[in-house]
């Protein structure tokens, strides 16, 4: 059986309070608004969307224990742009192993994390 895309889900209390911060600080470009979810466009083929988690298939909890990863090769840029902005809890640049990365959250408190796999090998196993 083939798999096309997938669309990760992240429930809020409510969702016109972090539409903003997806919108214009991360840019997401949002695909479909359902009233109850807005799904947006992160890549070519990857999907996240926030839903009402008074009326979603799930309930918003109060501490999560998920973390949203975005693969970018502007690693810099991306930790530059979310100092501009002001985000929750960004974390300094850290280099392991396999990738660059930072944490930062989203104004309810999920964790997001920007990185790039600096090793080749690695990365190509995401290509």
């Amino acid at each position: 059986m083939t798999r096309d895309y997938s669309i990760t889900f992240f429930y809020y209390p409510d969702i016109h309070a972090v539409t903003a911060f997806y919108e214009d600080v991360l840019g997401f470009e949002l695909v479909l608004d359902q009233g109850l979810a807005r799904i947006y466009r992160i890549a070519p083929n990857s999907y996240f969307g926030i839903v009402d988690g008074n009326r979603g298939h799930l309930r918003h909890q109060e501490k999560s224990a998920v973390l949203l990863t975005i693969v970018a090769q502007d690693v810099e840029g991306w930790h530059a742009r979310m100092k501009a902005a002001g985000v929750a809890n960004l974390s300094e640049m850290l280099r392991g192993n396999y990738c660059e990365h930072f944490f930062f959250e989203d104004p309810a408190g999920y964790a997001i994390e920007i990185q790039r796999f600096h090793n080749p090998d690695v990365a190509r196993l995401f290509q």
